[in-house]
């Protein structure tokens, strides 16, 4: 029987079967000598061309009888270079020898064969291969034994099996422990700690404060970029005890056992705070980054992983509401308010589906005569069976829950709708002026959307003005001040909010498409006692008018504040001297009536 014969017995018994038998002889059925000749040479071309899949023959003594070129790949050695050597000596291990001869004899002696199996053979340079390894013996017809063995290399699927191991461990991007690690090893800490009754840990969570701008203005390349340099900037601040983690997105979590107590922590995150106020090189330029942290502490803030990430998340987001850059130790009363909070996000998105927003409206009067040019839509929330909710309590809410820009549209459309059903009143030509979050100027598209919207009820882009406060305007980049430009230039009016109260920087109006200021009414206030209130009012007005901008006063609540703001050469007022907040049916018959106001009021 040839050597390919033999290699053919092998194929057909392993992989059509996949079990290993012994074999006395495989005859050819073909007559023709030449036709048996062509059928062993397209078998032996088949098992050349698979390159994985080592075939060795071995005679009774162990010797290579045949090698094919899989065998060269897999394990080093050229035909030449294997045939006549010995099966130990080739590619057993050193630990495997005694094994591999007495279990080769005891198959001749005694016909126990070798059990296919997974093992790891030798390289010609030393290392071990994984392969998937199977034997059989076949006899001649002289009664002399040879044994073949086919072995499949496991490199590549083991390399693969590896990684899965590894990435259900850690952060591909950051190559940090991940989530269920952490967890993990919160678990494995917290079961020691029971066993150590002053033993302590802590819980931060780390969360990078405005992570989203980076990713919207340089993409998400720098910003996977900056978490990268985050990660190794935490981890230089750590001790080798401290596991940090990245817990998902732009947030880590960072496990201290036997920290010199809360100061111990305070002073570490004093020490990750300047680390990342030196800031980071991105797209050639240095980007400022800051984080809010929470923290939670074992045993007093929890006894339980759940209880304790849950806790340190919460007081992480205290720490986003008192302003961010700052970090806040867990008290039992934050989840009172994170009750609070979702409790008024299910409001939210009940008023939302069930039509229970509404829009009130408050006039802007011209201090030159008296008349109504404008007013201010105000957003009110009005579920049905609880009581209302004021912006100041919803908005924030709705700014964090991600509602903001689903309420944001609404407040398009229905201001749009109104201006439509004014027409033909007396309230035709009055510009309404709706209010704008930053986070909404976040969004790309918003210029386009209003125009959309205002084009679909066919609206002069004249009639409707946008309000951003000071400190969401002032700083805005590039993409933001182009798309308030577009506003602009189609005629939409841009109004500047509560100005004076945030940076007050007069010097970037002149990069802002701005078309009127809104004196904070804070000012006004204190003006009639306070010269320093007084004179920033002055200042604030003749700044506007240089700058060609109309300058608007709020919240006038009396003629002597009215007086004073004439005097000032304000150009618009608003407040309670002329009308409250008030629903669109109210507002025909207040322009209907005098504006002047009632001075007995």
């Amino acid at each position: 029987m040839s050597i390919l014969q033999k290699v053919h017995t092998i194929w057909i018994v392993h992989w059509i079967l996949n079990t290993s038998v012994e074999l006395n002889r495989m005859p050819y059925h073909d007559s023709s000598r030449g036709a048996k000749r062509q059928s062993e040479q397209n078998f032996y071309e088949l098992i050349e061309s698979l390159p994985m899949v080592a075939v060795q023959g071995y005679d009774r003594d162990r010797r290579v009888i045949y090698w094919n070129d899989a065998s060269r790949r897999i394990y080093g050695y050229t035909r030449e270079e294997a045939e006549g050597q010995l099966l130990e000596d080739l590619i057993i291990p050193d630990e495997m020898r005694e094994f591999v001869i007495t279990a080769h004899r005891e198959w001749l002696d005694n016909n126990v064969g070798i059990p296919a199996d997974e093992i790891e053979l030798k390289h010609k340079d030393g290392h071990t291969v994984p392969v998937y390894s199977s034997h059989v013996m076949i006899k001649q017809d002289t009664g002399d034994c040879e044994m073949f063995c086919i072995d499949i290399c496991l490199s590549e699927q083991k390399e693969a099996n590896k990684k899965l191991q590894w990435l259900a461990s850690f952060d591909d991007l950051t190559e940090l422990p991940n989530r269920r690690m952490m967890e993990t090893e919160l678990s494995a800490r917290l079961v020691e700690a029971e066993r150590h009754f002053k033993h302590e840990i802590a819980v931060i969570f780390v969360d990078l404060d405005n992570f989203k701008v980076i990713n919207d203005t340089l993409g998400h390349h720098y910003g996977d970029e900056l978490l990268r340099a985050v990660a190794d900037t935490l981890k230089a601040e750590i001790r080798d005890c401290d596991l940090l983690s990245r817990f998902g997105g732009d947030e880590f979590v960072l496990l201290l056992s036997d920290y010199e107590g809360i100061n111990g922590v305070q002073i570490l995150i004093e020490r990750i705070t300047d680390a990342l106020d030196r800031g980071f090189e991105l797209n050639g330029l240095n980007y400022q980054v800051t984080a809010s942290f929470g923290v939670s502490l074992f045993p007093m803030d929890g006894t339980t992983v759940a209880e304790l990430i849950s806790n340190a998340d919460a007081a992480m987001y205290q720490a986003k509401e008192k302003g961010k850059n700052r970090s806040c130790f867990y008290t039992p009363d934050i989840n009172d308010r994170l009750q609070h909070y979702q409790q008024i996000g299910s409001l939210l998105h009940r008023a939302l589906t069930n039509n229970e927003l509404q829009l009130y409206f408050q006039p802007q009067i011209s201090l030159k005569d008296g008349k109504m040019l404008s007013c201010e839509a105000l957003l009110r929330c009005l579920p049905e069976g609880s009581s209302p909710l004021l912006p100041d309590v919803f908005i924030p809410v709705a700014e964090k829950s991600g509602l903001i820009n689903r309420i944001g549209d609404w407040v398009i459309e229905s201001a749009c709708k109104q201006l439509v059903a004014w027409k033909g009143s007396e309230l035709d030509g009055i510009r309404i002026d709706i209010n704008l979050s930053g986070k909404q100027l976040d969004d790309h598209q918003l210029a386009q959307k209003i125009l959309k919207t205002l084009k679909h009820y066919d609206v002069s882009p004249t009639l409707l003005g946008v309000e951003l406060t000071e400190n969401e305007v002032i700083g805005s980049d590039i993409e933001q001040i182009a798309q308030l430009q577009r506003l602009k230039d189609a005629g939409v009016h841009i109004s500047i909010d509560d100005f004076g109260t945030g940076y007050s920087s007069l010097v970037y109006l002149r990069r802002l498409p701005v078309c009127s200021l809104k004196i904070d009414r804070t000012f006004l206030l204190n003006a009639m006692e306070d010269a320093s209130d007084m004179a920033i009012m002055q200042a604030i007005v003749t700044v506007g008018h240089s700058l060609g901008l109309t300058v608007v006063v709020e919240g006038v609540e009396t003629t002597d504040q009215e007086q004073l703001a004439r005097e000032l050469d304000c150009d618009l007022a608003q407040g309670y001297l002329y009308a409250q907040p008030m629903p669109a049916a109210n507002m025909i018959n207040f322009v209907s009536s005098s504006v002047t106001p009632d001075k007995d009021s």
